[in-house]
């Protein structure tokens, strides 16, 4: 899992970062929304280091995807799809997240070399059902979901098959100790759901079934089937710190 944010003032994005470390996801995404992104991510990465995976968000032409990436970005998350920042990210071996709507621009955007689908709006519209329409006929497609999720349904999106969850209120609102619990309990969901997955899987495996068979059973990418990991510590970047990939 990872926040999304939007600060009016580095201060505050340390602050939040701070939370997330203690609580065990250090991972955000800095939206460019606002024009302060470039400096939060250099300051947060000057004070935490591989501590902290931090990416930019709301990357939607090459130029800001380039600051971003001087800025220190690890990661690169939109809104749309776009192939001039797909390039740009290809060229500096940065991760990217496009924001996809249909499977039409979901199967462009691994063409294009994506990380991960972002599901984006449609997380809110569909639910935990998207994952499910997604990996169905592509089960390998990584997804991304954002938005719509909590604590009270994470642990639905976890077992449907979802990759990754960006959050926003529930990681970025309140004290440094407030948002610290509510990570401690994300990551509390996602390790114990991922846990009893791979309990299941394996003992499908002392049964003769394939890895594959039971990835597409359970809703998992068919492509990671034999590297299950319960914690989710699959990364995507280097300094991800275990956090932003595989079910996270």
């Amino acid at each position: 899992a990872f926040a999304v944010v939007r600060v009016e003032t580095v201060e505050r994005g340390l602050e939040i970062a701070d939370g997330l470390v203690r609580g065990g996801v250090p991972a955000m995404e800095i939206s460019y929304t606002n024009a302060n992104a470039g400096d939060v991510i250099a300051a947060v990465k000057a004070k935490y280091g591989d501590k902290m995976c931090v990416g930019a968000g709301t990357v939607m032409e090459a130029a800001t995807a380039r600051l971003a990436i001087m800025s220190g970005a690890e990661f690169v998350v939109a809104n749309m799809e776009s192939e001039e920042v797909a390039r740009v990210c290809n060229l500096y071996q940065v991760p990217y997240a496009p924001g996809c709507t249909t499977m039409t621009e979901a199967n462009k955007g691994l063409e294009m070399g994506a990380a991960f689908i972002k599901c984006f709006p449609i997380s809110n519209t569909y639910g935990v059902q998207l994952v499910k329409l997604f990996k169905t006929p592509t089960p390998w497609m990584p997804l991304m979901a954002s938005g719509g999720i909590n604590l009270d349904n994470l642990a639905e999106w976890v077992r449907a098959g979802v990759d990754t969850c960006g959050m926003g209120s529930l990681l970025t609102k309140g004290s440094a100790d407030d948002i610290a619990k509510n990570a401690a309990e994300v990551r509390r969901i996602i390790d114990e759901i991922r846990a009893k997955m791979a309990e299941i899987e394996r003992g499908d495996a002392r049964d003769g079934k394939t890895g594959a068979e039971f990835s597409i059973g359970a809703g998992l990418p068919a492509s990671r089937a034999q590297t299950s990991d319960p914690t989710g510590s699959e990364v995507i970047s280097a300094g991800t710190n275990g956090v932003f990939g595989h079910a996270e």
